[in-house]
């Protein structure tokens, strides 16, 4: 607090933003720091490509297939064979989305063909596939 020790003889009392200031720009830092590592996702090693990047109002649906062979939709692990039926039926909910597919760049070329056949077999029109700006980590 600070006083004033002016004509009026009367204390003035006043907030110290100072402090606050601190620990908002200590906060803004650790945000800026953990927001990177909390959107990590499925570990896949994309190929890398020179393309440009796609505008999109809502967040597309992310089909991911590992090294492994595991297929993924978002953050969620899937059978092979029960990537159809929840596509479908998020197809149907959401006719006009979009679908990314991001798949390793070790994973043999039919095995992300299954994929890509099982996307246009529910239905899903806007299909994309992820990539590596060359010259990026």
């Amino acid at each position: 607090m600070a006083f004033d020790s002016g004509r009026g003889g009367g204390s003035m009392s006043q907030i110290n933003v100072t402090p606050l200031v601190d620990v908002m720009l200590v906060l803004l830092v650790i945000f800026m720091v953990t927001a990177p590592i909390l959107q990590k996702g499925v570990s896949v090693d994309l190929p890398r490509a020179q393309a440009g990047a796609l505008s999109e109002k809502e967040t597309p649906l992310v089909v991911s297939v590992t090294k492994a062979g595991d297929v993924y939709l978002n953050e969620q692990r899937l059978a092979q064979s029960d990537l159809g039926g929840r596509l479908r039926a998020l197809a149907a909910s959401k006719p006009e989305g979009t679908v990314l597919v991001r798949a390793d760049q070790s994973v043999p070329y039919g095995e992300v063909v299954r994929v890509m056949a099982a996307i246009k077999a529910a239905g899903i029109r806007r299909v994309g596939m992820v990539t590596q700006v060359p010259g990026t980590p």
